[in-house]
């Protein structure tokens, strides 16, 4: 394993390169021994006078050129492989900086995508509602019958009130009295009875007074007595509390 290969520790030289700086020191060492040897020593050697040589030789051989070229060439690999751990750290720190730049960008696009996913889905709903607002809208306007202006009209759709109130009555029950009070005419005002006498005629299509139209007036319809529908409602209101219903009226009530 490399040095390069384990960040965050000291900077260490490997076997190779230890054994090899201890070859050349050795060599080094050798060498300048070597060169301690007088010149005659091939021939017989003289009787000296033992000397401790080893203090000299180490002391000259660690200023020699040989031994700064090595220690020259340790620092120079130290100051490589260095340079190489650093290149490896820079490295991987751009890596892992696209990476994660890579992966904030994917965040991003997916959150945007599920963001208009979202939207979209929202103005659908919203569409779908509408529609089906609108199609029970028309759903109910084409329930509502549409009533004739006539007297038919207005019998046919007092009934459907009446029903809505729980006010008895029928078709031929309100025709009939209709008839005998107003001979249909909703504008009708009778203007001799006690009642006209005592200042509140009997008016419109069923020949109703006033204070008995007010008491009696079915909500949802005209405040107007001469309204034909609320005029026929209110009769048939005051009939069904005064007589049970307006069918059992044959005569003025």
């Amino acid at each position: 394993m490399s040095v390069s290969s384990i960040p965050g520790r000291r900077r260490r030289l490997n076997k190779t390169q230890k054994l090899s700086v201890a070859g050349i020191s050795a060599i080094a060492v050798a060498s300048l021994s070597f060169s301690l040897v007088p010149a005659n020593a091939e021939g017989k050697p003289e009787a000296q006078t033992p000397v401790s040589a080893a203090p000299v030789v180490l002391a000259s051989v660690a200023g020699t050129p040989q031994v700064k070229a090595v220690q020259a060439s340790i620092i120079e690999q130290h100051s490589t492989a260095e340079q190489l751990v650093k290149a490896a750290d820079l490295a991987r720190a751009k890596k892992a900086a696209a990476v994660k730049a890579k992966a904030q960008a994917a965040a991003k696009t997916k959150a945007a995508a599920a963001a208009e996913a979202k939207a979209a889905a929202q103005v659908k709903a919203k569409a779908v509602a509408e529609r089906t607002e609108a199609q029970a809208a028309s759903r109910s306007e084409a329930r509502i019958p549409v009533y004739a202006n006539n007297l038919d009209g207005w019998i046919s759709q007092a009934l459907a009130i009446m029903k809505a109130h729980g006010i008895p009555g029928s078709y031929d029950g309100l025709h009939r009295n209709i008839m005998r009070e107003s001979t249909g005419n909703p504008n009708a005002v009778n203007g001799w009875d006690i009642n006209a006498q005592n200042g509140t005629p009997s008016c419109g299509l069923l020949q109703v007074i006033q204070p008995t139209f007010n008491a009696y007036h079915v909500p949802g319809t005209s405040t107007n007595i001469y309204d034909p529908v609320a005029n026929i409602t209110a009769a048939a209101n005051y009939a069904a509390d005064r007589y049970g219903s307006i069918d059992n009226v044959n005569s003025a009530y």
